[in-house]
């Protein structure tokens, strides 16, 4: 595996903060096909409705700082004290929404296309 450095923000960029997975340059360190990472800065009003499921996948999102919503199927889970965090089965549909500026840090497995 090639040696990489750089900065999370700016890698993911383009691709709305996903950094580490099977999308990344096949010649990339940051290329996986067992994992995927994403650091998202989400602004205080920001939201994404419908997400849809992917089955094949297990998703961790941990606060780094911030007030950020999860919605599950009319369950809203509240990610307020920093370290907080939900896994969710790939299979379960969500929506979010951000309450305060918010840093999030996201784990998937596998990465899959």
């Amino acid at each position: 595996m090639p040696f990489q450095i750089g900065n999370a923000a700016d890698e993911g960029e383009a691709r709305r903060g996903w950094l580490l997975g099977h999308f990344a340059e096949p010649d990339s360190a940051l290329h996986s096909t067992d994992v995927e990472v994403k650091w998202a800065h989400h602004l205080a009003g920001e939201r994404r409705e419908a997400v849809s499921s992917r089955s094949a996948a297990r998703t961790l999102s941990i606060l780094v700082r911030g007030r950020f919503v999860l919605e599950f199927s009319g369950r809203e889970v509240v990610l307020a004290r920093e370290g907080d965090y939900a896994l969710w089965d790939g299979a379960e549909p969500h929506a979010w929404r951000c309450e305060e500026d918010s840093l999030i840090v996201t784990v998937r497995w596998p990465s899959v296309p």
